[in-house]
Order: structure tokens, then sequence, then C-alpha cells
């Protein structure tokens, strides 16, 4: 297998794919309350189309896959897609999803072919989920986190974005699920991209960690993900706990992905207004376009909260 890099050498084999812009919840850090204008089905690449952009990506040394949205439960076919998938040479299938609807897709999911699954879930609490996500769904997702670890599709990995003065207050109630399931709970520094992003609702993976550290020894864990996190264990758990440290400890140096949005584009980095637009091209098209991203990746992010000029917000991006 070839090996796809960059043109600074870094080692691209992980492609994002967001199947939808749509989703099911309005997360205040993620996109505004009214949502985001939804495209027209014919802007949205296919499942046909998107196949046959991962299959020559896996020419060209693309090795994993992760499906994202919007929410990609909400769109008709994920399981099809999924299975489609599965019969390709890829090492790993995986899903990022709020799990609003997993309870009842996690069984055809894993049967289809997804190995594993990140949950995004920020509190615990009914009123402040009501509040972060404008919704009232806390206890599907909680269903749906349970039949995720019922089906296994493991590691089930809760993605926790923490914000000062607003679920700071539950680190150790998240990392008390780790006890006796394998969950990886992984906490996340709140990122200016969409919705209300606001300075002073962050706080670093170094606060989070010397906040957790007055409660618990923090043990090293061995596990590695595809991702930058950080993974630690606490005595005796089952799961683990991860950091992910966008801005206060870039990762970009190491950075292994690339980005295929709803409508059809490349997009190179997380935070960047650089697409490669690949919709309606030819294999030789799509080819050009996978080395055309690669060239115009940034060597570092620029996420700053005082500069959010960002053409997508993070519900149309998938993370």
């Amino acid at each position: 297998m070839q090996k796809l890099k960059d043109h600074l050498g870094r080692e691209i084999d992980y492609l994002r794919i967001s199947i939808t812009d749509r989703c099911n919840l309005r997360c205040r850090y993620c996109m505004p309350a009214d949502g985001v204008e939804s495209k027209d089905h014919q802007e949205i690449l296919s499942y046909e189309d998107i196949l046959r952009i991962v299959k020559i990506g896996i020419k060209l040394g693309i090795k994993k896959v992760r499906i994202t949205g919007g929410e990609p439960l909400v769109r008709l076919g994920v399981e099809d897609f999924i299975s489609a998938l599965n019969k390709l040479d890829l090492e790993d299938i995986s899903m990022t999803s709020n799990a609003v609807l997993l309870a009842e897709k996690a069984r055809e999911l894993k049967k289809a072919g997804l190995k594993r699954i990140n949950i995004s879930l920020d509190t615990l609490n009914p009123a402040k989920f009501k509040k972060i996500s404008r919704r009232d769904n806390l206890s599907e997702v909680l269903n749906g986190i349970k039949a995720a670890l019922k089906v296994k599709l493991n590691p089930v990995k809760l993605n926790v974005v923490v914000m000062r003065g607003i679920n700071d207050d539950e680190l150790f109630d998240f990392i008390e699920l780790t006890r006796k399931e394998n969950l990886s709970v992984r906490f996340i520094e709140y990122m200016p991209l969409g919705g209300e992003a606001k300075a002073e609702k962050f706080i670093s993976s170094r606060e989070i960690m010397e906040l957790i550290k007055n409660r618990y020894k923090l043990l090293p864990s061995d596990i590695k993900g595809s991702g930058p996190a950080r993974y630690f264990k606490i005595e005796g758990a089952a799961g683990t706990i991860g950091f992910i440290s966008a801005l206060s400890e870039h990762f970009c140096s190491s950075c292994n992905r690339l980005r295929l949005t709803a409508d059809g584009r490349f997009k190179p980095c997380l935070a960047g207004n650089q697409e490669i637009k690949i919709k309606a091209m030819t294999d030789a098209e799509i080819k050009i376009a996978y080395r055309q991203a690669l060239q115009v990746k940034p060597v570092r992010h620029s996420l700053s909260f005082e500069r959010q000029n960002y053409n997508r917000n993070m519900s149309q991006i998938g993370g």
C-alpha cells in the first residue's frame, strides 16, 4: 500500500467523512440555535460517490475512516453504507455520534461492521443537557451508551467538551463512569468553531488534569489511539481517561487526517477555510484532489477566540 504524505512529510492515513450536515441537537458551541441552512439532497454526496472516494483513498494510503455529521444516524441507510465500507480494505471503521438514535441502531451498526464509536456527551445533568444542546434527550443518549456497551462497540469513547462554569464541576462524575465499564472518557478543550464561542468558557487540559489530581491518582495507560488523546486511568478502573488539548498544546505536527465534507470537499484542517472541491469528478481528478488537499494542509491550525472567521460551524465539519 502506498503512503499518502502531505507537503511536510506527515503521513495521512485517516479520512473523516461527514455524511450529513443535519443534526437533531443544537449544541451551543457547535451551531446556532436555529441550526444551519441544510443543503439540498442533490448537493450532498451520495453513498456511492463517497465509496468511490474512499476506494481511491485506500489505493493512495488511507487505512481508517470515521463517519461523522452533523449527526450521522439521522441519514437513512447508514447501516448499509457501513456494510459497504466493511467490504473494503480498511483497518478501522468508526463513528462519532450524539447517541440520541443509537439505542435503536447499535446492534445493526455492529452487524454492519462498525468497530467502535465516540459519543459526544458534555453533561450527566438533565437540566444542563437541555441548556447545552437546546434539546431534552439525555435519557436517549444514556440508553444509547448502554446499547453500545452491550453490543461491544469497543472502546466506547465519551467526548466531553469541558466549559468553565458550565460542566467543569462534573469531571469526577464522568471519571466514576470508568470504574465499572470499559468506557474511555476524553476531556476535550473548548474550541472557537461556531455557535457561542466565548473565551471565558475555555479551560486548558493542564488545569483540568490538576483538578482531577486533587482527588485521583492518574496512572499511565498503554492505549494508543488513532488521534491525539493522551490516556490515563484510575486504579482498578475498567476504563480510561483521555485529554485532547487542541488549543493549549496543539498536536498539528503529528496530524494524520483529512476531512471530507458532506457537500463534497476535502478539508485539510479542521480550523482552516481552505477546501478542495471534489464532487462530480472522475477517478483521476479525485486522485488529484487528494494531492491538492495535502499540498495546502497547514503547518498548524489558527484557532483563536479573537479571530473567528471560519467558513463552517463545527456541526458542518464533524469534528
